[in-house]
């Protein structure tokens, strides 16, 4: 066997687990971390009030009960859609938008830094969600059985 042949199928291999592993950890790591906004959304105060006039339209114009209402439960929801993988595109269209309305009403103003409260987690967040977005969720999902499944038929 050659040197050559060693690194096909070692390639192979890792391509193989590509289809599985990735994708799955991506919507782990994005779950947990909405689920634990959306409890703490969950149980306490609205203080979307507070920067209303800091979202962009059309969700300025919303009222800030149902923002908040309509926050907490894409945080709690979606989170469940991906940890499951069904309907992951639409979970992670969901959330992305969730995202772009907090940074730009919360991080915006507050640079890059984690720590100054910017933008840092909501872009990666952003960039996690691309595979999932373009890709799906990948082989050990709801959704790649569901596909394969009607595909059979």
């Amino acid at each position: 066997m050659t040197c050559t042949n060693c690194l096909h199928r070692g390639l192979g291999a890792l391509d193989g687990i590509g289809a599985w592993l990735p994708n799955l950890a991506i919507r782990l790591l994005l779950a947990y971390e909405f689920w634990t906004a959306g409890l703490q959304k969950l149980k306490g105060d609205n203080w979307f009030t507070d920067i209303q006039d800091k979202f962009p339209f059309p969700f300025n114009v919303v009222p800030t009960e149902i923002s908040w209402q309509l926050a907490t439960w894409t945080e709690l929801i979606g989170p469940v859609l991906l940890v499951i993988g069904l309907g992951t595109r639409f979970a992670s269209a969901a959330l992305v938008i969730l995202t772009i309305v907090a940074w730009a009403s919360v991080h915006a103003g507050n640079g890059y830094n984690v720590c100054d409260n910017g933008y840092q987690l909501p872009l990666i967040y952003l960039v996690l969600f691309l595979p999932l977005l373009f890709q799906g969720p990948g082989n050990f999902s709801l959704d790649h059985w569901i596909r394969k499944f009607t595909a059979m038929k």
